[in-house]
């Protein structure tokens, strides 16, 4: 089958016009066919504090509100999504920028109300294959932001490394696909504080022991759920680590079921 790389960026990257830019010509150089999905929370929280609407995570995960959802629409979907579009079409990868609700790409249901109720954050139901297929035999990049959608009118705030994962899932019975979690550090980190303490494999099994000696941070909590889903979806490998690993030998953390 042929290849398909998915990347999802985020974290200090996309603040940062600079690195950003330059991966953004890796990506754009990144040989075979491929998938970009981005977050920009940081950007979001921002932007949130300067309007005065408070910022709730919880489990690493962001509850969103009817105001924090028409403020991270307009992040996600329009600036950022189509500064990265913009950048892309300038370094020869021919992009289109995609939310949900575009194509209806991605369909999601409405977070259950449990323990927390999270708002309108949304738990993909339904990925549209037949819309990447069609893209991705065009040679067109799609380039999807961390909205979904529900079908019928609302749109939801969806984890991007979720929404990545999905995707992953969804085409893995069509390419040979590969998921690459990019962001400013080197990878799973024993400490955050120390750059030498790059955990460089993780399987299910020593998953379950760094949870149980609380050495993951909140924040890693939905990369490596989302990593071992995609696994059991049909992917061999998953890399989390710096933007440099979809383009050179940089060291970065494998995650594997075994």
């Amino acid at each position: 089958m042929p290849k398909l790389s998915i990347v999802k960026i985020g974290g200090a990257v996309i603040e940062d016009p600079k690195k950003l830019a330059v991966f953004l010509a890796d990506f754009a150089a990144l040989d075979g066919h491929k998938v970009l999905v981005h977050g920009g929370g940081k950007k979001a929280s921002l932007w949130a504090e300067k309007l005065g609407i408070p910022v709730q995570m919880k489990d690493g995960r962001r509850v969103t509100d009817a105001a924090t959802l028409e403020l991270i629409t307009g992040i996600y979907g329009g600036q950022l999504n189509k500064n990265i579009v913009a950048l892309l079409q300038g370094m020869g990868c021919n992009a289109l920028g995609l939310s949900g609700a575009d194509g209806n790409a991605i369909q999601a249901i409405k977070r259950p109300v449990k323990a927390i109720d999270y708002g309108f954050v949304g738990d993909v139901s339904q990925v549209n294959t037949a819309l990447f297929n069609s893209l991705i035999e065009q040679d067109i990049s799609p380039v999807c932001c961390a909205i979904t959608h529900d079908g019928r009118g609302q749109l939801f705030n969806t984890n991007a490394d979720t929404i990545a994962a999905e995707i992953g899932k969804a085409m893995a019975a069509h390419f040979d696909t590969v998921l690459y979690y990019c962001f400013e550090l080197a990878g799973v980190m024993e400490d955050l504080n120390n750059p030498d303490s790059l955990i460089k494999h993780i399987t299910e099994a020593s998953y379950t022991d760094l949870l149980v000696n609380n050495i993951i941070s909140a924040g890693m909590l939905p990369k490596l759920h989302n990593s071992f889903d995609a696994l059991k979806g049909g992917l061999k490998e998953v890399g989390i680590g710096s933007t440099k690993m979809i383009c050179d030998n940089t060291p970065y953390t494998s995650i594997t079921l075994k």
